[in-house]
């Protein structure tokens, strides 16, 4: 019992470390602004009296993150100036995208809607901006702070704070609302730009984090180099200023792409179908998760604490466990465990759509459910971040991670249709088969990359014999 208790007790002590706790405080950073350009936000222009054509007019601004892979390289390869060589280059960019956020945020505290809407919308548009670059940096100060086995502890530390942070953003902020105004059922521009307010000081969490966390070392050699090559190559053909200006935008923007393949060669294909593919089953039954609830009958409150509190809590214990789990077993063993458990947990609803309303099973089946994605997720942002290559983690990881939505969201744009057409336990049990055949993938791209690793060795001994020999 004892020795059991000491192994559970190392493999927990991951999350002691400096750099778990600074991703968890930057996760909160992250996590705060999204909020504050959704749900909130629609629920101050709607009590503002904003009608509805407007208020999805502004769910546009959301898009911002979708497209944040296309600035990426920015970030990867230029330096700002007096910050970065203060700070370094990534916590130059995160300080410079956490300063922004809290100029659109008391941009936004400051505004009326109903005298001003543009302004408020210029403002989230800046708000949703900086965002999405600050998570592109953060994303990059994860991979190149700590070792492959440590990347699910520090992406688990990153979710807790980051879902904390959304919910101080959403609760948190009508609460600040209600508490300025208590008793007025009419609107209050006061106390919605008293809650923004407040929100831009909470922003003060990232900012500290930033200025104390150490700068991770990154050798970015492999990136200049190439950059440097390009730029004799274009001044062959143009003038100087003109080539350099060539050269680090192809060594920013295709560089990175480049070296994805060059390094994975033949298997570069089955990882992306990989990633395209690993999230298909847990996105495609959540897109029906809440109607399902509505149409068996479960009542907002029940829906509220089960899905949205009680879930929540269980995705985050899961991430916890995924990180326990892969620093002691390796990320493919997690990732293929990740997956299999969500595929198979899908059958639980469809034993609910069977059984109809029962909140018990309901709890039991969310309960396992959130426990497998938390696992499966930190197994997946484990895995992604290990396929980055130095230099290049920005650029590569938010186009790896754009990529993991696409399919998914696609295929998930069917399930009203099928639901309609054949029922939700069967459209359950669809949901639950299409997730093993990426068990089979996450076999194959082991086995591939396991070739690739022999087959480099393979050369790399060849090479040094011939060394030796002449």
């Amino acid at each position: 019992m004892h020795t059991y208790l000491s192994r559970f007790i190392d493999a927990f002590s991951i999350y002691y470390n400096r750099r778990v706790l600074a991703l968890l405080l930057l996760g909160f950073s992250a996590g705060l602004p999204l909020m504050l350009v959704f749900s909130t936000l629609s629920f101050w222009l709607r009590e503002a009296g904003v009608d509805r054509a407007a208020i999805g007019y502004f769910s546009w601004i959301a898009l911002t993150y979708a497209f944040k892979w296309a600035w990426s390289p920015l970030v990867d390869r230029m330096s700002l100036p007096i910050l970065t060589r203060f700070l370094g280059r990534r916590r130059s960019w995160m300080l410079f995208a956490q300063l922004c956020l809290v100029g659109a945020i008391l941009g936004m505290s400051f505004s009326d809607p109903l005298e001003n809407l543009e302004r408020l919308a210029l403002c989230a548009l800046l708000l949703a901006f900086a965002s999405a670059t600050q998570d592109i940096v953060i994303d990059a100060f994860r991979i190149e702070s700590a070792p492959e086995k440590m990347q699910a502890a520090l992406a688990a530390a990153y979710q807790v704070g980051y879902r904390g942070a959304m919910i101080m953003a959403t609760a948190g902020a009508l609460s600040i609302a209600a508490w300025i105004a208590p008793g007025n059922e009419g609107y209050s521009l006061e106390s919605w730009q008293t809650a923004y307010f407040v929100m831009a000081l909470m922003m003060s969490v990232g900012i500290i984090t930033t200025l104390c966390c150490k700068e991770p070392e990154v050798d970015t050699r492999k990136a200049d180099d190439a950059e440097i090559e390009l730029k004799k190559k274009f001044e062959q053909k143009y003038p100087t200023k003109v080539a350099a200006a060539f050269a680090w935008l192809y060594s920013a923007s295709v560089v990175p792409f480049l070296d994805f393949f060059k390094r994975y060669g033949k298997s570069a294909i089955l990882i992306l179908l990989l990633i395209s593919c690993y999230r298909i089953s847990d996105i495609v039954m959540g897109i029906m998760a809440n109607v399902f609830y509505v149409d068996m009958g479960f009542s907002k409150e029940e829906i509220a604490f089960l899905s949205k509190v009680y879930g929540l809590i269980m995705t985050l214990v899961g991430a916890g466990a995924g990180g326990i789990l892969i620093s002691r077993y390796g990320t493919m063993r997690i990732l293929y465990l990740g997956a299999l458990l969500v595929a198979v947990t899908n059958l639980l609803f469809a034993w609910q759509a069977y059984i109809g309303y029962n909140v018990p099973f309901l709890t039991f089946a969310i309960s396992v459910d959130n426990f497998s994605a938390g696992i499966a997720t930190a197994a997946f942002i484990a895995y992604l971040s290990s396929l980055t290559s130095s230099g290049y983690s920005a650029t590569q990881y938010a186009l790896l991670s754009s990529i993991m939505l696409l399919f998914p969201k696609f295929i998930a744009g069917f399930s009203g249709v099928y639901v309609d057409s054949f029922g939700y336990v069967n459209f359950f049990i669809a949901a639950s088969l299409i997730g093993f055949p990426v068990l089979l993938l996450v076999s194959l791209v082991e086995r591939s990359q396991a070739k690739t690793a022999q087959a480099k060795v393979a050369d790399n001994a060849v090479v040094e014999q011939t060394t030796k020999t002449d």
